[in-house]
């Protein structure tokens, strides 16, 4: 198989990271921290450059990529810990375009692909686990409106969204409808997460929506496969940059009159690092391919590769806390926040023991062992 780059996938890259490096800098990000943990400027950066559209169709406004351009652009900003939500605004563009009736499309997707719209899947309930069909958000019918009551959990930028992609049950169905801000029955309580991000409690109380589809579990699956994809090729970014900026520190810091990069002991741990760095490229280098792969074997690969993830980005994580000592906790280095990013990253659309339990529930009698 061929894991080579076109030059038009290579060329989104470099420009991804010129804007990382020269637009988004350890101070910027500190101080957009500071004021909030979400910048729309910064965001309308992003979608200035045309990635809000990567998964919507050109005819509907987009650019009409796939998977591994979305890989390629989350890579990049994993590098940076950027803050804003790129990945819901990848989800929320396939959902869209993929599933929701012409009128809703016209609506909303040339939104979501310009910035104009800020669009974020809000899915998660209390005491879920992880778990999609737990939802006890309902919806209701009345007089040929539908209205939302229900809440959801640590919504990423949820009270700085435009609307929110809601999961709700209806005689016994999920169906996923679309929240504006603006309507009656809605209220926001935003924070920071633990990477500097900010997320939100989305509470909804007969609350005017309108109905993307009433295929609401297989439309859900579907993001959340796509929110894993993206965390993964995220995580790639993050871990390798983490890795660069142990082994510099290394080379710099000096014990008994050497560098601690010339221990030989030290070298093999980051020789473990590099090791796990280059299992999770590889496995996110898979989910990205599997992405339009049938829902069974889609789920089964975001679940493997999630697995090894989250297992990488700890060890690295924790590595390099080891390799740095002292310092590497501190707010004022920026290891420090790699490390968060990672810890956070763990956890996000399935932790790591869950997605192993996923692994083993969608293993064959056979597991493969014997014909």
């Amino acid at each position: 198989m061929d894991f080579n780059f076109s030059d038009e996938q290579e060329q989104l890259r470099d420009a991804v990271r010129k804007w990382v490096d020269k637009g988004y800098d350890f101070e910027r990000r500190r101080a957009l921290v500071a004021e909030g943990g979400f910048s729309r400027a910064a965001y309308d950066e992003l979608t200035g450059l045309g990635l809000g559209g990567l998964y919507i169709p050109e005819a509907l406004g987009g650019l009409g990529m796939g998977p591994a351009e979305g890989m390629v652009v989350m890579e990049e900003l994993g590098r940076g810990i950027v803050l804003e939500p790129l990945a819901q605004t990848l989800i929320a563009g396939a959902l869209l375009s993929g599933y929701a009736s012409p009128e809703v499309q016209a609506a909303w997707c040339e939104k979501v692909a310009t910035g104009e719209a800020l669009v974020v899947l809000a899915h998660q309930e209390r005491a879920a686990r992880y778990q999609l069909a737990h939802c006890q958000t309902t919806a209701e019918l009345q007089n040929g409106q539908w209205t939302l009551t229900g809440a959801k959990s640590v919504v990423p930028a949820g009270d700085q969204a435009d609307a929110w992609l809601v999961p709700a049950m209806a005689n016994g169905q999920m169906g996923l409808y679309l929240v504006t801000r603006d309507v009656a029955g809605v209220a926001t309580r935003g924070y920071l997460t633990q990477d500097g991000s900010r997320a939100a409690e989305l509470s909804l109380h007969q609350a005017p929506a309108t109905l993307v589809t009433t295929h609401g579990m297989t439309a859900l699956m579907h993001a959340v496969d796509i929110g894993i994809a993206a965390v993964c090729a995220e995580a790639v970014g993050v871990m390798d940059k983490t890795v660069a900026i142990t082994v510099e520190y290394m080379n710099m810091r000096k014990q008994f009159g050497v560098a601690i990069s010339s221990f030989q002991a030290l070298r093999h741990r980051v020789a473990d690092m590099k090791m796990q760095l280059e299992l999770a490229r590889s496995m996110s280098y898979y989910a990205s391919l599997k992405l339009n792969a049938p829902q069974d074997e889609r789920r089964r690969a975001m679940a493997r590769a999630k697995y090894q993830l989250g297992t990488s980005m700890r060890f690295v994580g924790q590595q390099a806390v080891q390799l740095h000592g002292g310092i590497g906790v501190t707010d004022e280095y920026i290891v420090s926040h790699y490390f968060k990013k990672l810890t956070q990253l763990e956890l996000s659309f399935g932790d790591t023991l869950h997605h192993l339990g996923q692994v083993s529930a969608q293993m064959q009698d056979t597991a493969g062992v014997f014909a």
